[in-house]
């Protein structure tokens, strides 16, 4: 597969590489970026075919593992995550799927944070398991619990910073250095913050994984994942993706791509409205607890602030009472967006003990902190003010 040209890249400012890099013109000249909506790929005669197939020479063979709108769009993230290689999934959970197949193996142990999103908890309990791996899940922000929680068989160390949907923090710099004294990976999904706010590998980190259909994309319009890293460990997860096929289509892996072109701009904007909105929810007597790393009040912003350029779009909070007053707050709602998903335009609302957590055991919801009066909130792009007005219809049912 074609590398970036990091010599060239490092010229440019990431607003400018978020927009340029990865790009590869066609004859035609095109100023936007190309479409590829093909199955396959003509050959010039059978040793092209031959030395294709066999990666002797670069060039598009099959699209379940090579396409040039694919390929741009990952060359482009990398370029942002400033790392090697990129591979694109067709979802943010097929990227963890891909990457457990690829890296783990019968006898492994897994060390998660507790604080993780809960398709990922129901993947590695109730599938990857089957295969023999063992998965514990220590405290994200807790050094300790993982020294201690470490085995002679641990491979992989796997975080969510901010968690989701507390907004707790995990030192990677920290995180990094015990995984590689142990001889193990780290892989960090940067969801909520996207390269725009902060890059993991930067920071220590081997793998980066996202979830594109959230910021990358921005609104809301298409499913995808990607796994960023360097080439030795990206190319096993390659090899996974051709066999198996869990791939990105061209379309979706197009529209990433314009979304990309204004992820800093819009993470800014995320950013400015979640602080303002947490700042205002804190002030609220019917508010029990804001958690958002932005605020002075939490408890790991000094790390925040160290590691990430800014502090995102998602927040959520306690309110004072119980599910019903957390359903009825939710309902009274009329702007936002009653719906699991984030990182849209839109601004989106949901109370995650019943939906996106849900599959959590009981215990399992007390350790990641996940109560009936949580009400989580990933912060759009319309007036503050508008957004304000909306959650007071909410405010005003407790």
């Amino acid at each position: 597969m074609t590398k970036i040209n990091k010599e060239k890249s490092n010229n440019y400012r990431q607003q400018t590489l978020a927009i340029r890099s990865g790009s590869e013109r066609t004859e035609v000249g095109e100023h936007s970026e190309s479409l590829f909506l093909t199955s396959s790929y003509l050959f010039d005669n059978c040793l092209d075919a031959s030395q294709k197939f066999s990666g002797e020479k670069y060039g598009s063979v099959y699209s379940r593992y090579t396409n040039p709108t694919v390929r741009n769009f990952e060359l482009r993230l990398a370029s942002l995550e400033n790392s090697d290689d990129c591979i694109a999934t067709s979802s943010g959970m097929a990227a963890i799927l891909s990457l457990c197949m690829s890296h783990l193996r019968s006898g492994d142990h897994v060390l998660c944070s507790v604080d993780v999103f809960g398709s990922t908890i129901n993947l590695l309990n109730n599938f990857i398991s089957k295969f023999g791996i063992e998965i514990d899940y220590v405290n994200l922000t807790d050094i300790d619990d993982w020294k201690k929680s470490i085995k002679s068989n641990t491979k992989l160390f796997f975080i969510e910073t901010p968690s989701n949907p507390l907004n707790e923090v995990g030192d990677i710099d920290s995180l990094s250095k015990l995984a590689h004294n142990n001889n193990c990976l780290l892989v960090v999904d940067n969801c909520f913050c996207t390269p725009a706010l902060q890059q993991p590998i930067n920071l220590g980190a081997d793998i980066v994984i996202h979830s594109a259909t959230k910021y990358l994309d921005g609104q809301g319009r298409c499913l995808g994942g990607a796994l960023v890293g360097a080439k030795t460990l990206i190319d096993p997860i390659r090899s996974f993706i051709r066999a198996a096929g869990p791939t990105l289509s061209p379309f979706n892996a197009w529209v990433f791509l314009k979304g990309l072109e204004t992820l800093d701009l819009r993470m800014r904007l995320h950013s400015e409205n979640a602080l303002n909105i947490a700042k205002w929810l804190e002030q609220s007597d019917k508010v029990e607890k804001v958690f958002y790393s932005g605020l002075i009040s939490h408890k790991d912003h000094e790390l925040a602030k160290k590691q990430q350029k800014d502090f995102g779009g998602v927040l959520s909070f306690y309110i004072k009472g119980d599910k019903k007053d957390a359903w009825r707050f939710i309902d009274a709602t009329k702007l936002l967006s009653l719906t699991a998903n984030l990182g849209d335009t839109k601004t989106t609302i949901i109370h995650p003990a019943t939906t996106t957590h849900s599959r959590l055991s009981d215990s399992e919801k007390v350790k990641a902190g996940i109560k009936d009066n949580l009400i989580r909130i990933a912060v759009g792009l319309e007036h503050i003010d508008d957004i304000k007005d909306d959650l007071e219809l909410g405010l005003e049912t407790i």
